[in-house]
């Protein structure tokens, strides 16, 4: 009997054969991404149009809407695989050894790095991505920004498993927080020296140790209305008449 010698290229780690209609639509997709790189970065996110995108990368419009709803869709189209192979790599770096601030730089510094490497397409992304629920592409997205936002809850539990840290409230609010603060910061360096990268993570790590120091509060600091306010006297009671 003849044995069987083929080999499962899954299986085998090795690179699958395509077809010659698959190289046809991965070869459009690079096309689209690289014409869509391109104009956003020079001639600029506002006016770039869908239809000369599609023109650059020589396909049809109908192609273009295969992969993209509309022209944000096509920015995060770009972004989007980056990104995950980032969030990827910062989520490696997460480790129950490493300290509160030393987790959350890390996660920090792989964003840094990717941000920085284009940082006038890095500025559109982050400021398109503020609304960004709808979509071919939003729905990708959000589940990275998710995973982000997961790690950093995730490097609470770790400071809260070992005590290094006391809080009441729950691993997801303070990581949403700590996400918070990452995000501002983040289009704060941006907007100021990308190219210092050592210097955006000097600063984001100095908010990041104030979150997680606090301000040691008085209790009268925390009252919504302080009881002067309370005792003084209204401004809008009416003025006695002049006789």
């Amino acid at each position: 009997m003849r044995s069987d010698t083929s080999i499962n290229p899954v299986t085998h780690g090795l690179r699958p054969v395509f077809g010659r209609r698959q190289r046809n639509k991965i070869d459009k997709l690079l096309r689209i991404k690289a014409a869509a790189r391109h104009l956003f970065v020079y001639r600029g996110y506002d006016d770039t149009t869908t239809r000369e995108i599609a023109l650059r990368a020589g396909v049809g419009m109908g192609t273009v809407f295969i992969y993209a709803a509309n022209k944000r869709d096509l920015l995060f189209l770009i972004a989007n695989e980056d990104l995950e192979q980032v969030t990827r790599r910062a989520s490696a770096s997460v480790s129950e050894k490493t300290s509160l601030i030393g987790n959350l730089l890390g996660i920090a510094r792989c964003h840094y790095e990717y941000f920085r490497l284009q940082p006038d397409l890095s500025k559109l992304m982050l400021r398109e991505m503020l609304f960004y629920d709808s979509g071919q592409q939003a729905d990708r997205f959000k589940t990275t920004r998710e995973d982000v936002i997961a790690m950093m809850a995730q490097a609470v539990q770790y400071a809260k498993d070992s005590r290094s840290i006391k809080t009441s409230e729950s691993t997801q609010v303070v990581g949403w927080m700590l996400f918070c603060i990452y995000q501002v910061e983040l289009r704060h360096w941006l907007a100021t020296d990308p190219s210092s990268l050592e210097a955006g993570l000097r600063r984001l790590a100095r908010m990041f140790r104030l979150a997680i120091t606090g301000m040691a509060p008085a209790p009268a600091s925390m009252q919504r209305r302080s009881q002067r306010a309370k005792l003084a006297p209204s401004s809008n009671k009416p003025r006695p008449r002049k006789k």
